[in-house]
């Protein structure tokens, strides 16, 4: 995704193997998700909503984070309508795109094909998605809806996937964790932060990047209205 914004305009947040497929291949399955089939039905309803919900272009943050990084394999977690994986994909990396969204994966997928690029797609939940363990040389989580578990799973999961050496490059609306629960039900507790990353970090972990900045925000979109982001960029050291 471009850009995914927990609040939405919508107001209400259900924020965060259809397998390795080339770009070309669409439509997507529509019978391979795994995970919460309501998650599922929230997201692929707020996207059947709006002919596009992002702004097309890559996450600002993004660019400017990998700008110094060698291509390798990079796993982009909630990749929305494809702007990230299509932009990481032309620069030269091996691109695994996961969502929970089928809408959205097959919008993904036809931008991709029209870039002429190939891109793993994956229909799953972050939680539930058989990844190859410790295995991306770039883990990107974009404004990621991610609901927290007591046995912090999604933030487990983003760590585990990446790579000896690689880096995990989480990006987030700043403020949004400490806001009052929404009478329309988000509630800032039920979701994972770069905070609770940061928390579980050990000596396996450098940490290269814990900031607030102000945000490179694509015109147009969902979310374009937030102002500052949170970035957390974290190199596994073994």
């Amino acid at each position: 995704m471009a850009d995914r914004d927990p609040v939405g305009d919508r107001g209400a947040v259900t924020d965060d193997i259809a397998a390795g497929s080339p770009a070309s291949d669409i439509p997507l399955p529509s019978d391979g998700y795994v995970g919460d089939p309501a998650v599922r039905a929230e997201w692929d309803n707020r996207y059947a909503d709006r002919h596009q919900l992002w702004s097309g272009r890559p996450n600002g943050a993004l660019v400017a984070e990998v700008a110094g990084l060698t291509p390798g394999r990079v796993l982009d977690v909630g990749c929305g309508e494809g702007a990230d994986a299509v932009w990481l994909a032309r620069a030269g990396w091996d691109v695994t795109a996961l969502e929970v969204s089928g809408v959205a994966l097959e919008r993904a997928a036809g931008h991709a094909r029209d870039a002429g690029v190939a891109v793993h797609w994956v229909h799953a939940a972050l939680t539930e998605a058989a990844l190859p363990p410790a295995s991306f040389d770039l883990v990107s989580a974009q404004y990621p809806a991610l609901l927290r578990t007591p046995d912090a799973a999604a933030e487990r999961a983003l760590l585990a996937a990446v790579a000896p050496g690689g880096v995990l490059l989480l990006v987030h609306h700043a403020g949004m964790d400490t806001r009052d629960a929404h009478d329309s039900g988000f509630d800032p507790a039920d979701y994972v932060w770069p905070s609770m990353v940061a928390a579980l970090l050990d000596d396996d972990w450098e940490v290269q990047v814990d900031e607030q900045r102000p945000r490179v925000a694509p015109d147009g979109g969902a979310g374009a209205h937030h102002t500052d982001d949170v970035v957390l960029r974290v190199r596994r050291l073994r």
